[in-house]
């Protein structure tokens, strides 16, 4: 099973969820190593000096945009941290879209999201609204060093996050040369219409996504296996041990951060929900007449686990 790539909480309104980023795309690419034809030695790549050749220490190399062709701006590296978005371990959802609202162009990259240990009624209930409602959530969240912004969608059972691009990554299509005119424009007959129109119906079909493959990865991957038997040497794999997740023990009351949630009207920061998260813990535990003192601490207990696992 693959490593989360991330561990944080999914945040809407006042409600945590605790939760994995998983893969959910496999690269399938044969990727190939550089030798020396000689000796079958792999070729090393060095940091040389494009002037003299010579190889460049890491400590001398400075990171620099070039504005202009052969003229660089160096920039410094505390700058550089100054301006990087703030780590959080959240995936803040900022509000819920229509589904067919967003442009396609968008997307870019698919995630699935796992719940963390005791976090499925919190994770269903998300999910199975998103469903019920026609909506996406439109979030942001820190992956290593770069802010993202994603789309949360249900689909079957899971929930999918997929990174989106900002709309400054898209061209716009008024950028190229394109027909504006329509069928009268252009002189399409009705007739030439409708026999299109029978030639897709011709070619409609289900969409089988299993019924296309990568033909030329099974060629290559055919021409790569004749060459392991031939004199090629196989090197066994070592899967990356799995990292275990630890169980979360907190206890939430659902329809009370509901029902505040709601009651207050706009949005929560994310550095606030802590405290208001703890609160209605507080109160749930004193219903159930248990001593607060004890909830306090379970409450407590996943933003501490959070911060050993970004450790």
């Amino acid at each position: 099973m693959p490593r989360p790539i991330w561990n944080g909480t999914l945040s809407f309104g006042l409600l945590q969820v605790p939760v994995q980023l998983m893969p959910g795309e496999r690269s399938t690419d044969l990727h190939f190593r550089m030798l020396d034809g000689r000796t079958r030695s792999p070729i090393r790549y060095e940091r040389v000096n494009a002037e003299t050749g010579e190889e460049v220490p890491w400590k001398e190399i400075v990171k620099a945009y070039e504005y202009a062709k052969g003229s660089y701006a160096i920039v410094d590296e505390k700058e550089l941290k100054r301006v990087a978005p703030e780590s959080t371990e959240t995936i803040d959802i900022e509000a819920f879209v229509d589904a067919e609202a967003i442009d396609e162009r968008h997307f870019e990259k698919p995630y699935v999201l796992v719940p963390g240990k005791r976090a499925d009624k919190g994770y269903v209930l998300l999910r199975e609204t998103l469903r019920r409602t026609g909506k996406v959530g439109i979030a942001r969240l820190v992956i290593r060093t770069r802010q993202y912004l994603a789309m949360l969608k249900p689909q079957e059972r899971a929930l999918i996050l997929i990174l989106l691009r900002f709309p400054q990554e898209l061209v716009d299509i008024d950028d190229y040369s394109l027909p504006a005119s329509g069928v009268a424009g252009q002189r399409i007959s009705a007739r030439e219409l409708e026999m299109a129109a029978q030639l897709v119906d011709s070619m409609t079909a289900p969409w089988r996504p299993a019924d296309y493959k990568d033909e030329f990865r099974a060629k290559l991957l055919k021409v790569v296996e004749a060459s392991v038997r031939k004199g090629g040497r196989r090197v066994a794999r070592i899967e990356p041990l799995e990292t275990p997740v630890e169980p979360s023990s907190n206890v939430v009351d659902f329809m009370s951060l509901l029902e505040q949630s709601l009651a207050s009207g706009k949005r929560t920061r994310a550095s606030d929900r802590a405290a208001v998260s703890e609160s209605a813990a507080k109160s749930t535990t004193r219903r159930k007449g248990k001593p607060a003192a004890r909830k306090k601490t379970a409450a407590k207990a996943p933003a501490k686990k959070a911060r050993q696992r970004a450790s």
